[in-house]
């Protein structure tokens, strides 16, 4: 097997022998100098053939220990949840856990809801989710709230293959999902890049508190009051920016949005924009 090319020290994008593109996780690929025959395959711990590249940027982004955690937890879905999962969920979800492990950090009195709704509709993918929370503490070294088993189990519940009947409804959010993109270009005068990883993670963020606000299950918890109005004092503009969004959404489905789903989209408004704000300075 062939490296052509290092995406960190522990990543690389490979050839096979049938000349077949393919991302090897491993400690040290990276070391050597590129290109280089890879001999002993014992040294790769994971491969994803026909990667996005949109998710090449998020492999720069998050530690490979994330990585692999999250792909033992996939792993261990497929052998509880009778259903196809989305082949691109290692990646999805290793970003939700970095960014749960990021906002515990910058949080910490923020509190997650946990529905008892999911358990009881989702008792597989719920599993799933409390099984995530005991690896992430022996693997990773960190206690996430036991309120994070929902959230991880709704990334199974939204990543199982979608049938024919729910194109019409996907669009229809999609169309949601666009404008809303559109008011943060304008509010924040800057220009998201539809390709990268960093919209399609706010873009899914959307799709589930779409899905959540249509199916009346918003986070309503009022436990983040405190940080909410600290955030909304000092990010006045990422708080006008959220608002709008939700206002918007709300107009087109005759909804009113919880304050907690609000807070929600606050922080990763924040994240999107201040992430292309960075991106600007980079190139001025």
């Amino acid at each position: 097997m062939k490296v052509v090319k290092k995406i960190n020290n522990n990543v690389v994008v490979c050839l096979d022998n049938n000349g077949e593109e393919l991302v090897a996780f491993g400690k040290g690929l990276g070391f050597e100098k590129i290109p280089y025959e890879l001999i002993d395959l014992n040294r790769i711990s994971m491969t994803f053939y026909k990667l996005n590249y949109q998710y090449y940027q998020l492999l720069k982004e998050i530690p490979a220990n994330i990585f692999a955690t999250s792909t033992e937890i996939v792993k261990k879905a497929q052998n509880i949840i009778p259903r196809s999962l989305n082949p691109n969920l290692v990646f999805s979800l290793a970003d939700h856990i970095n960014f749960a492990i990021a906002r515990l950090s910058s949080y910490q009195d923020m509190q997650l809801p946990f529905s008892y709704d999911i358990e009881q509709l989702y008792p597989q993918e719920t599993k799933v989710g409390y099984y995530a929370i005991e690896l992430i503490k022996h693997r990773l070294k960190v206690r996430l709230p036991t309120s994070e088993a929902t959230a991880i189990a709704m990334h199974f519940v939204n990543s199982q293959t979608i049938d024919v009947s729910a194109i019409d409804q996907i669009q229809t959010d999609d169309g949601l999902i666009e404008q809303a993109m559109k008011i943060i270009e304008q509010e924040f005068d800057i220009q998201i890049n539809r390709k990268e990883f960093m919209y399609n993670r706010f873009a899914m963020h959307l799709r589930y508190y779409i899905k959540r606000i249509k199916n009346k299950k918003q986070l309503s918890e009022n436990d983040n009051i405190t940080i909410f109005d600290s955030m909304k004092q000092e990010d006045p503009q990422i708080y006008v920016g959220a608002k709008r969004i939700a206002d918007y959404i709300d107009t087109k489905l005759n909804t009113i949005s919880t304050q907690d789903e609000v807070f929600y989209l606050m922080i990763y408004v924040k994240r999107i924009v201040n992430k292309e704000k960075n991106k600007l300075k980079e190139h001025q």
